[in-house]
């Protein structure tokens, strides 16, 4: 069986209830001001743009270090034998597009 309560009881119940639900409302309250929605999409949105160019950073140190290991020796001596069959055909295409771009210019 329940116990009774005293009416002291039950206004320091009500009391207590009161006070827990006032910091509730101050918590929601702040949690949906303007200021503090836009705060967080600000925050999610840096977040995600660091993420993305922590991932391109990683990739493009990736690409650069195979670049490296394809081109030069682990001495730090470049690998002629891969370097100017490279060279030559970048000569080549920039010789094609100059060629191509003045007879269009005729």
């Amino acid at each position: 069986m329940p116990e009774a309560r005293t009416p002291a009881q039950i206004e320091a119940d009500i009391a207590r209830r009161r006070s827990e639900l006032a910091v509730t409302l101050d918590e929601i309250g702040v949690r949906m001001h303007p200021k503090t929605i836009i705060g967080d999409a600000k925050a999610k949105v840096a977040s995600k743009v660091d993420q993305t160019a922590g991932r391109a950073y990683v990739a493009a140190n990736r690409i650069v270090s195979d670049v490296r290991e394809r081109f030069v020796t682990e001495e730090g001596a470049p690998r002629l034998e891969r370097i100017v069959p490279v060279a030559m055909v970048v000569v080549g295409v920039v010789g094609l597009l100059t060629v191509s771009s003045r007879r269009r210019k005729a």
